[in-house]
This record gives C-alpha cells, structure tokens and sequence, in this order.
C-alpha cells in the first residue's frame, strides 16, 4: 500500500513538473483560468498565423535574413494554399508596417476595384435588390497580389522567388490539411462544388479533403511559379490576365483583362484615436477599422473594469456602443475616391460624446439612427510578424465568403473573390455600386502604439465581428490587464443585425450571439435589458497577435484557440 501511493505521489509531481502552469485538479497555476496556453515569448523574432506550417515558413524566411515583410508575404501565400477557406490570390489585402528605421506607421490599402463594364442598371434590369454572394456578379479584381509586390518594393530584402519558394513546394508536394480548415473546407465544398472550376480545383475524387488527408494544388504552384519569374505584371497583365479573361467569358462574369492591368493598390495614412494612453490605430475606409475606434470613444467615458469583465453591464455597453459606431458605418463607410467620408469627425471625441448621450445603461436600444458628424481637418486569414530589426507587420487578407465567388479560373488553382456582394444597389448611397469602385470591405488589420513606440500588431478575423473583436481584445489586455493569450481566449460576444453598408437596416435591435463560457445569469439579465440572445453561433473571429516590451526588448506572441494556428518565434 504504502508503495503503491508513493507511485501514485510520483507520477503526480512528474505531471505537474511537465505541466508546470496546471495544479493537480488541471487548473492553471498561473494566469488566468480560461487560457489555453501560455504566451509565447522570443527575443529576436515571432511570427502569428492561423495555421502552423505557415507560422513555420515565416520564421524560416525571417532566419534566412527575411525582413518582417517578406516572412509575411511568404505566410500568405502559404495561407492561400492552405487556408483557402478563407484567403488567396484571388482576394483582397490590407496592412499596417511599423518601420523601424523610420519610427513611423505605413498603411497599405491593396483592395480590387468593381468591374469597368458592369453597372448598376445591370442589377436593376435583373430585378435584382442585393448583389448576389456567389457567382459572376460579386466578382471584383484581386488586389492581393499587387499589395504583395507594394510591400516587398518598400520593405523586401529576399529575391520573391526564394519568398514564394515554400509555398510552391508544398503546392507540389502536398500538405497535410489541418482539422478546423477540413471542416470549412468540406462546409464550403457542398455549397460550390457546382461552380465553374470548383470542383477541379479543390475536390479531388469530388470530396473534400478530411483532417490529415494531403492536398496537392499543381496549378497554384504553376500560378505562384509564373508571379515569382515575371512579378506583379505576370498576374495582372500577362498570361494569368489572360486566362482569367478567357475564363470570366465563359462564365458570364464581367471582370477582364483591362480591369486587371488597371488596378493600383494604394499608400495611406493609418488613423487612431487615443484609449486610456494606448494610441489604437486602424485603415481608414473603404474598410470598416474606424468603427473600433468609434466604439473606444464611446466606452473610454466608462469604468469598465468595475463593471467586471463579461458581466452584464459591460457586455451591454459594448454591444450598444457597437450599435452606435455601426449606423455610422452603414451611412458613410465607402471608397474615399467615390464617397466624402467624414473620417477625422467620425473619429473625433467630440462626436463620441454626442453619440454616448444615446447609450441607455437600463436597456438595449431597437434602432438608432446615424449621426451628423461635422467635418474637420484634416471570413479570412489575419498574420502578424516581427523581425530582428523591430519592423512588425500587421496583415489580413480574404476571399470575402469563405472560398470566394466559387469560380475558380482554369487551371490557375484559386477562386476569385466576391467582395462585391458588400456594394449596396440603393440609389445615393455612399457605398452603391459603381464601375471601378472599390466595395466597402470587413478586413482590417490593427497595430497599438505607446509612447510612439510599438506595442501590439493584431487582428481578429471574421466579417463584422471584426471591430467587435479589435475593441473586445483591447479592452482584455488595457482595462482588465489580462496578457494578450488570455486576452484571445477570453470569451466573446458577437452581435449582429445592425444596419449594413449594403442597404439591409436594424429594426429590432439585431441579435446578441455569446459564447459558452458566459454565465447563465449574465444571460438572463442581457435579456431583461432588452437584448434578443442566442448560444454560440459564430463567428466569434481568430486573433493572432504580437506584442513588443520596449524594457526587456523581446516580443510576446499570441494565438487563439478557435482557429488551428499557431505564434512562435526565436
């Protein structure tokens, strides 16, 4: 006996010296309980990604002497083959560079324009009141591509054939799939698998790939292998341009070789706001970023912290700045070449205080309207790296709808985007479609400054949750110090129904979606408030971030638990 309980005593004390951050009973020792894992910390390199192998080539690329930028690039390509439930080629990118050298901030907006041949009286002669969300019609140029070769000019140090080298291999060799992207993947294959070149493309033997089975992508890496000889043009000019032209013919999509030879992605000034001596910067429209910033203006009057994290009050006056900075959305957020978009007052703390007189702390509003800011001056993949330099990049980058439109151009191994599902076909309205005109856009990348000095790159994937995400994340780690793992698995809440840059409108106050971990009573007194609640329906987004501590000069990485992926460094 005596013996069999000094057996017992030893395997216990070898499991917790294995688990050293779990006591016996398999809670944390240190931290916060619901973290599923602790930080990652690195001293001269970290790079975050929704999917390990990807997180892998980048630290490779940054230890052959990449800048952070260049491991980025090669991520995203990697996340394109990989994770094409949510990325690729055939979409959009944006991102946020904190340069060392300079000590400054660079945004690049790198989405597609609508096609120049499509008009709004197309939609209304098909008696069409919404653009559809799959096939030709969303149909707009991918400006991933482009935003790559703008990164690597401005920040590059690797030749882009070694950069997109891994990534062709794998598209060669195989890769094995990862558990949560086979679910998406087959979710997504049921519904496109009639689509023109879907099914080619991403259904072998016309099933899904399941977890661990290995996927192949031949014709990616013919695509991949063509953009590393030839650069930028060889997509948007040449035989690629080509072959998506003779393509979107066939199948009666309007985008063509014209529209692609004339896309420019774009340089621009990100913008912020200050939160409680944290400056929170976003992109400014056609994304959605700025609604964040709106949502901080409106909470930074409130104690937050004495409310308690994900009680009731807190909860409700969250969602219900949410509301506030989401009718401003649906009325002004649009392309800035087509739509005066106030973006200096919407962000202003003079207009949060306007908008915080409508938050009723007692119950939760049904509908509200926009505001009247008064000028002044002047799903998806999200990845963040940081390299030995401290440079840092803050980068997402989707398809829109999962996989896309569904069309999958011959042979080329990628779907084209459907961002153009997010356009409104309303008359005047600042986002109402337009040949050559950029969509409202759900992707934004975020990045934290201290002091005018970095401090946190991240993001939180997942179409409108996305601000939701960035204020709930920030709110984690500033009002209740959580540290950025804990602050990622935290549970969150979603609430949708809000009015849409699209047309659709709030009407009954939208629906609050809540994870599991909230408690019950919580839930019942949201309801009492006013709020129309459901259990966890998603999505909830995938965080994945990088933090720099100026005083021990290392970096802190972060990734989340609801995705497969993975924050290491070196």
């Amino acid at each position: 006996m005596h013996s069999s309980l000094l057996i017992v005593l030893v395997v216990a004390l070898l499991g917790l010296a294995a688990f050293p951050n779990r006591a016996a009973g398999g809670d944390r020792v240190t931290g916060k309980a619901f973290a599923t894992r602790s930080e990652v910390i690195a001293r001269e390199a970290m790079a975050a990604t929704s999917q390990p192998l990807a997180t892998q080539i980048a630290l490779d690329i940054l230890k052959q002497g990449g800048s952070a930028v260049d491991a980025a690039i090669a991520a995203n390509a990697a996340l394109g083959l990989m994770e094409p439930t949510g990325s690729g080629i055939g979409g959009d990118l944006f991102a946020i560079v904190w340069d060392a050298k300079t000590k400054k901030l660079y945004g690049l907006n790198a989405s597609g324009r609508s096609p120049k041949s499509l008009t709004r009286a197309h939609f209304v002669e098909q008696g069409m009141t919404r653009i559809p969300n799959f096939g030709p019609l969303p149909v707009s140029v991918p400006g991933c591509v482009d935003g790559w070769y703008e990164l690597h000019g401005k920040f590059g140090k690797l030749p882009m054939k070694d950069i997109l080298a891994p990534t062709i291999r794998y598209a060669r060799e195989g890769f094995p799939v990862s558990e949560l992207i086979a679910y998406y993947w087959g979710r997504g294959g049921r519904f496109l698998s009639s689509y023109p070149g879907f099914a080619e493309t991403f259904l072998r033997g016309g099933k899904a790939p399941a977890k661990g089975d290995i996927f192949k992508n031949p014709g990616l890496a013919d695509t991949l292998a063509q953009i590393a000889e030839g650069g930028r043009d060889a997509f948007y000019k040449g035989a690629i341009a080509e072959r998506i032209d003779a393509f979107c013919r066939r199948v009666d999509c309007f985008l063509r070789k014209g529209d692609l030879a004339a896309h420019t992605s774009e340089w621009i000034d990100p913008v912020s706001t200050n939160y409680r001596g944290y400056d929170v910067w976003e992109l400014p429209p056609n994304g959605q970023g700025i609604a964040a910033l709106q949502m901080l203006n409106v909470l930074e009057a409130f104690d937050l912290k004495a409310m308690g994290h994900n009680s009731t009050a807190y909860l409700h006056h969250l969602v219900e700045a949410k509301k506030l900075a989401y009718e401003d959305r649906a009325r002004f957020y649009a392309d800035l070449a087509f739509a005066h978009v106030p973006v200096a007052a919407l962000i202003s703390k003079d207009y949060a205080k306007e908008r915080r007189a409508l938050l009723d702390p007692a119950r939760a509003q049904r509908r509200i309207a926009p505001g009247t800011p008064r000028p002044q001056a002047g799903d998806t993949i999200y990845l963040t790296v940081a390299d030995k330099d401290r440079n840092m990049v803050s980068l997402i980058q989707s398809n829109y709808r999962g996989f896309g439109s569904g069309l999958c151009p011959d042979g080329l191994g990628f779907c084209l985007q459907d961002r153009g599902a997010l356009f409104s076909l309303e008359e005047g309205h600042a986002n109402v479609y337009a040949p050559g005109k950029r969509p409202f856009h759900t992707i934004i990348p975020a990045f934290v400054t201290k002091d005018g000095k970095p401090w946190l790159s991240f993001g939180v994937m997942g179409g409108d949750m996305q601000p939701q995400g960035h204020v709930q994340i920030l709110c984690n780690v500033i009002d209740f110090g959580m540290n950025l793992q804990e602050a990622g698995d935290a549970a969150r809440f979603h609430h949708t129904g809000s009015s849409s840059p699209t047309g659709a409108l709030m009407t009954d106050g939208g629906v609050l979606h809540l994870e599991s971990e909230i408690p019950m009573e919580v839930r019942r007194a949201l309801a009492r408030l006013g709020h129309r609640l459901k259990f966890a329906s998603g999505p909830f987004g995938g965080y994945q971030a990088i933090g720099y501590d100026t005083e021990r000069d290392v970096y802190v990485g972060a990734s989340e638990s609801r995705k497969d992926g993975q924050a290491a460094g070196y």
